[in-house]
């Protein structure tokens, strides 16, 4: 029988020759992941299966990103039960504050997460790592601890819907663009348990944090993972990031059934913003150039990237930010963060006037950083903008890319970068 890609990776990884959607199966993963919010609901719950030792603890990653550095006592503790934890389990890859960041983009970045792994993550941006070919899907903390406990975790095989990219994109728009302009036409639930692979010519020109940006935001329509085939582009990444790891490449079978095909000509396409509250609220930059911003952040899981970080200097130039607004950039890692200090980027966002925080998910989900009061609106290259999600129930966001967030940094409004660049 013909198989997908998401298929083919399950079967992989529960002993069989082939799977079909809708079957339960029972998978090994690669990769077991927590954060500082998840890990310790998922430790008390693996203390309560009266297992003693972690199944496979060199598969396990803990990674504090939420609210790090401690924002206050409860989140120092929700460290430390990380921390002594990973010290009682021999888990090595338990990163301290200072030396990883913000998971979605550390793990790609050092090489943990590989194309074909089976990758359950307690966070719902797991999807992430379907960038470089892997499997990855978003799990609760009961499920993180039974694979800690058993080293299997349950799965339901995902329908497939094909969504094909075409055309040449235009200056100023990128992967988070891509994700938009789907979300938009399909709604936050058009996905639904669904795996959604990417194809078709702009995709494989898509450099990989495009491709990363892209693949996070596919739970915001629903979807179980999200992923783009491996290529000569995630070769290359992925020589660079794990030199010395195996790995293998899986693709879909040339006859393999998609509960859907979807395919856009994206050619002449804007720069999309999701406006609140939801992220398929979408339309082109071009039908928001009047609202007023009081706050920009750029950064999080889906765009805090060192390709992120450039275009947002580029477009910000040798302007400064608008007297009336606030900026928070946040690196989203210690090696992003070193990287653009050694680029002069950091130097280039507090010259403008904007706030350079260390490597956090922060304002993205509320946590700090960067809170809304009420009645504040933000731009954001964050993948979430339900009520009350960076702040106060009646404050809002409006999700796009670096440049846009950029360029209305600027201006004070919602801009197109093609404003200040041209």
């Amino acid at each position: 029988m013909a198989m997908t890609i998401s298929e083919k990776i399950i079967a992989a990884h529960c002993g069989a020759k082939q799977v079909a959607p809708d079957q339960f199966v029972e998978a090994e993963p690669d990769v077991v992941l927590a954060n500082d919010v998840t890990a310790p609901l998922a430790i008390k719950e693996f203390g309560a299966t009266g297992a003693k030792r972690v199944h496979a603890p060199e598969r396990v990653v803990l990674t504090p990103d939420h609210f790090t550095p401690a924002k206050d006592v409860r989140s120092a503790e929700q460290v430390k039960v990380m921390r002594e934890f990973a010290r009682r389990q021999n888990i090595a890859q338990f990163f301290e504050v200072g030396r990883c960041g913000v998971e979605h983009a550390f793990l790609p970045e050092q090489g943990i997460v590989r194309p074909g792994q089976l990758v359950i993550g307690a966070d719902s941006h797991t999807c992430t790592y379907g960038a470089v070919g892997a499997f990855a899907t978003g799990v609760g903390s009961t499920d993180v601890a039974a694979a800690m406990a058993i080293g299997k975790v349950w799965l339901r095989v995902p329908q497939s819907i094909e969504v094909t990219f075409d055309g040449a994109l235009p200056r100023w728009v990128g992967g988070k663009d891509l994700i938009l302009l789907l979300i938009g036409k399909i709604g936050v639930d058009g996905a639904r348990y669904c795996a959604l692979e990417f194809k078709g010519a702009t995709t494989a020109a898509l450099p990989m944090d495009d491709r990363l940006s892209m693949c996070n935001m596919a739970i915001e329509a629903g979807a179980k993972n999200g992923i783009v085939p491996p290529d000569d582009i995630t070769k290359e990444y992925v020589s660079q990031t794990a030199p010395k790891a195996k790995w293998k490449a899986f693709a879909s079978d040339a006859r393999a059934k998609y509960w859907q095909a979807l395919r856009f000509d994206v050619s002449n396409l804007s720069p999309q913003v999701a406006a609140p509250f939801s992220p398929a609220n979408v339309k082109p930059v071009e039908e928001y150039k009047n609202v007023k911003i009081d706050q920009a952040v750029i950064g999080s899981c889906t765009n805090g990237r060192m390709s992120d970080m450039r275009q947002a200097a580029a477009v910000l130039g040798n302007h400064k930010i608008h007297p009336s607004i606030r900026v928070v950039v946040i690196p989203a890692t210690q090696q992003i963060y070193l990287q653009c200090l050694q680029e002069g980027i950091l130097a280039k966002f507090v010259e403008a006037g904007a706030s350079v925080s260390a490597p956090t998910c922060g304002p993205c989900l509320g946590g700090h950083m960067g809170i809304l009061a009420e009645g504040e609106r933000a731009v954001a290259t964050t993948n979430r903008n339900f009520i009350g999600r960076m702040g106060h129930p009646k404050s809002e966001v409006y999700l796009c890319n670096p440049a846009v967030a950029a360029a209305s940094a600027v201006t004070g409004r919602i801009t197109h970068p093609a404003e200040l660049a041209d």
